[in-house]
């Protein structure tokens, strides 16, 4: 389900980054009715969280890559990399390494030829700078 969800987010940011004007709730028609509504909430959690925190997440983009500024990637691998600094770095919804992986899955699937590789290499980058310790949560108090 996870899987499913991060794929649908990934192609309601790539509609909200193409269609200027168009607003995460409008994208969010976009489900299918029959969509889980398990998979609809974590949908609706990571597109309304990486579209508000895209200027943030930029950002880090900037100043984890030389030579290319997100307005200039690839649609795709922007919002491979938006969804997957959302998710991993800045709400901690899920362990890196799963996010790290899920994207460049995703990238490949949906990007350029290099895409894969591409993620992988930045959102390596904006990690090590941003969680020290590899990514891994703190374990939560019971």
């Amino acid at each position: 389900k996870r899987h499913r969800s991060r794929e649908m987010a990934l192609q309601l940011l790539y509609s909200l980054d193409s269609r200027r004007g168009l607003t995460p709730e409008q994208a969010l028609d976009l489900f299918p009715e029959d969509e889980d509504p398990e998979v609809q909430g974590y949908v609706r959690e990571l597109v309304v969280g990486a579209w508000e925190s895209r200027g943030d997440i930029d950002n880090l983009i900037r100043e984890h890559v030389t030579g290319w500024r997100p307005e200039r990637m690839l649609a795709v691998d922007r919002a491979a990399l938006r969804l997957a600094v959302f998710e991993g770095v800045l709400a901690k919804m899920t362990p890196v390494p799963v996010v790290i992986s899920e994207a460049v899955e995703l990238a490949k699937t949906f990007g350029a030829e290099d895409s894969g590789k591409f993620v992988n290499g930045v959102l390596g980058r904006i990690v090590r700078a941003a969680c020290p310790a590899g990514g891994a949560r703190e374990p939560e108090n019971e």
